[in-house]
Parts: structure tokens; sequence; C-alpha cells
């Protein structure tokens, strides 16, 4: 059994933190790949160290002065070195960072720093090796992650080793500069070494005990997630629910490597199990329930639509030339609706508007704004009647408007669209009439 274990900013923000990833490495032997992130908040008004490293490295950009800022973060990690009584000193890597900020190496370089540092302290303090992923995490000449290059040169580099610490977050361009994944990437960083070293688990360590049914800051003490598979992860992940980088399946994918998300500060909870495939049966009907506010409609109508052979690749290429992405599409007989972040859209909208008009020669445009999309998850409704007619009659029931409705081929998961404003009240409404209920009858 080989594991890979990647711990978050939360659970190595302290000496005391680090203490209990140590901990949990060395009560099972199989845990021999560790990818740790920066230091993150010690409490709620505390600073992440990679935000502090940003405003560090915006001054010396800048040309002003940066010393006192650089301190700062150096103070982190002494305090960690200082708390686990290790016998090392990182006074030569803030001298190569100061200069090397100095010539402005780029904020991705100065990004990178707090996974380094932090890589560096919890190989000393493991008695791991050290592997930087500059030598073996691989972006092309465009910034896209290289797959091939890097697991063939990771896996080699990983195979030599019995154990090690990859700093996650960050790899390396063509030209040897640092190029970071975007915020939150160490979970990729974690499914990357899980599929080189073709690892058993990849353990995502984390300070919630797993995926939740719902947002807990809508749903009080909403029911835990114990199963769920790659896909059901990509649309809730997609619609907000952000225990994981929702680009981190990917690599594991491959291989078929399932992944844990554990807690930290409770290792004894089961956690959330992240598969491609399983005959259990969810909990419940739904899998869970996620979804953003902030979005806008664009309703087109135009007698005889459906018989105008290229109509809709038409609107969309609209939205393409204005640089605009759009979330889902309904249709009818003779209208079509385009779902869009409303932030996106409303400097371009006029121009939008009438490039529509121009290509498609529409009956009728009307934009409304400030909706929301939620979506409902879950393979069990695949096999389960009246799912959609229980949605509307829980809705209904609220007194909330449906603006949309979107249900995939897959049967995996529908898409409602509500107003702003009946976001909480939709979520809690369909919460009640799947999860609430089916306690009650237990």
């Amino acid at each position: 059994m080989k594991k890979v274990v990647k711990f978050g900013g939360s659970s190595l923000a302290s000496a005391e933190q680090f203490g209990k990833v140590g901990n949990i490495i060395r009560a099972d032997k199989s845990r021999i790949y560790v990818i740790p992130s920066a230091p993150g908040k010690r409490f709620s008004k505390d600073n992440k160290v990679t935000d502090m490293l940003y405003a560090c490295y915006d001054l010396a950009e800048a040309g002003k002065p940066f010393d006192k800022e650089l301190g700062a973060i150096r103070e982190r990690y002494q305090e960690i070195i200082d708390g686990l009584k290790l016998k090392m000193s990182l006074d030569d890597e803030f001298k190569t960072i100061e200069s090397n900020f100095k010539t402005k190496k780029g904020r991705d370089y100065a990004a990178s720093r707090g996974e380094y540092l932090n890589g560096r302290i919890m190989a000393e303090y493991l008695g791991y090796s050290f592997v930087d992923p500059v030598d073996v995490i691989f972006f092309d000449e465009e910034g896209n992650f290289d797959d091939e290059k890097t697991n063939e040169v990771l896996g080699i580099a990983l195979s030599k080793l019995d154990n090690a610490v990859v700093p996650g977050f960050y790899g390396s361009m063509p030209d040897g500069s640092v190029k970071t994944f975007s915020r939150g990437g160490s979970d990729i960083t974690g499914s990357i070494v899980a599929r080189a070293a073709k690892v058993d688990i990849y353990e995502n360590w984390t300070d919630v005990s797993g995926f939740l049914v719902a947002d807990p800051r809508i749903i009080d003490k909403p029911e835990g997630i114990e199963t769920i598979t790659y896909k059901e992860l990509r649309e809730l992940s997609y619609m907000g629910a952000g225990v994981l980088h929702e680009d981190a399946i990917f690599p594991v994918r491959i291989e078929g490597i399932p992944i844990n998300i554990k807690n930290t500060n409770a290792p004894e909870d089961n956690g959330t199990w992240i598969v491609e495939s399983t005959c259990q049966k969810s909990k419940y009907i739904i899998t869970g329930i996620a979804g953003k506010k902030g979005f806008c409609s664009i309703n087109i109508e135009k007698d005889k639509m459906n018989s105008e052979i290229g109509f809709g690749r038409k609107v969309l290429n609209v939205f393409e030339d204005n640089g605009i992405s759009f979330e889902h599409m309904p249709s009818g007989i003779d209208t079509l609706t385009v779902f869009v972040h409303q932030d996106e859209f409303m400097d371009k909208e006029q121009r939008v508007v009438s490039g529509i008009h121009r290509l498609a020669k529409p009956d009728t445009i009307e934009i409304e704004a400030d909706l929301a999309l939620i979506a409902v998850v879950g393979r069990g409704m695949k096999s389960t009647r009246g799912t959609a007619g229980r949605i509307f009659s829980a809705l209904a029931h609220a007194n909330v408007n449906v603006k949309m409705i979107d249900q995939g081929s897959s049967e995996l998961n529908i898409i409602i669209g509500v107003a702003n404003s009946d976001f909480e009240t939709a979520i809690k409404a369909i919460y009640d009439i799947f999860v609430t209920s089916a306690l009650d009858v237990r």
C-alpha cells in the first residue's frame, strides 16, 4: 500500500498544526509522499503566507522597500521552526528570495516560495527527501501543464526514493522559470504525484471532514457525503463546492486512484471518498447541492427558429467574439436562452445584442439580471422516478419562482435557475425535501 498525502494551508499554519500532521504521517507507514501547501491563517484575522508574498513582491516590483514585509514572512517560518525544535536555518533561502525579488523574478516565483519553504521545513521535520517541483513538474511554452512529460520524469524521480516531500502549487516553464497552477493548485500537485507514483490512495487533508451535501453557511449542520464519483464532484465543484480544486481529479482519474478527503483536526473521521464508479448507493437520492449567484439570461425569440440551420452557432459566435463563455443554453421551438456570468456580460451587453441582431436576426431579445444557478447532483437520480417533480413541488411550496431548468442526458444533475434573492430559500427547500424528510422517516 502506497499513499500520497496532501496537507492544506490551515493544516500547516503553525508548529502545533505541523505536529498534528507529523503524527498523522507517522501513524501510517504507507504515507510516503507528502505535498505541503504554504502556511494558511492561524486565526480569523491572520494573513495567508501566499497573500503576504504577493504583497511583498508587488512592493519590490514597484521599486519600493519591502524589508519589513519580507521580515514578517521570515518570522512566520521561524516560528514554525522554533516550535518544532528543528536545527535548520532559512537564512540563505531568504537571501536568495530577496535577491530574486529585487531582480523581479515574477509573481509566480514569489507565490511559489510559500510552498517551497514549507516543503523544506516538512522534509527536515520528517527526515524525508526533498523534491523541488521545478525539476519534475512541467508546463509548455503556452503555460499549459505538460502531463505526459511530468508523469515520466516525476515517476522516475520518485521511484528512486523511499519517501519524499514535493511542495504543491508550482512547476517550471521550458526556460526554467517558475509557473504556478491556479489558486488552490496544491490539490493538483497531489493528484499529479499520485498518478506518477502509481499509489493506491490519494489522501487530501484539510480543515473539514470531507464534502457536505450542502453549504453549511446556508444549511445548519448539513449531512456529510460518504462516497462521491469523479463526475458528481466535477458538477458540484464547478458550482461552488470548494473543498477540492476542480481540476485535481484529472490525473488520478487516468489511473483510477481514489481520493480520500480527510480532516487534520479530526483524523479519525472517515471523510469523503472520491471514486471513478461505485455500486454503493447514496445515503439519499441526491448526492449534493451547490450553486452560485450572479448570472443573467439573454432570451432570444424568433419564429421558426427550429427550422433555421445554424441559428445557435450564429448566436454563440457573438458571445465568443466578445470573449464571453456561456454556462447553459436551454431552448424551445422558437426560443433560445443563454446564461452567462453577469460581471463578464454587463460591459459588453449592447455589443452582444447588436451582434446577435446582425448575425441571427431575431424577433426580440430580452435580458434578465440577478439570477442564481443551483445544481442538484446525484447518481441516485437516474434510477428514481419523480426527482424533478419533487424539486418543483418543494420550490413551489417555498414560493420560489423557477426561471430555468436544464437536465443533462446523463441524468446526473439538474440545473435550476432562480432569482438571486431566492437562492438560499431554494437550497433549503431542496435539502429539506431530499435530506431532512429522509432523516425524519428514519
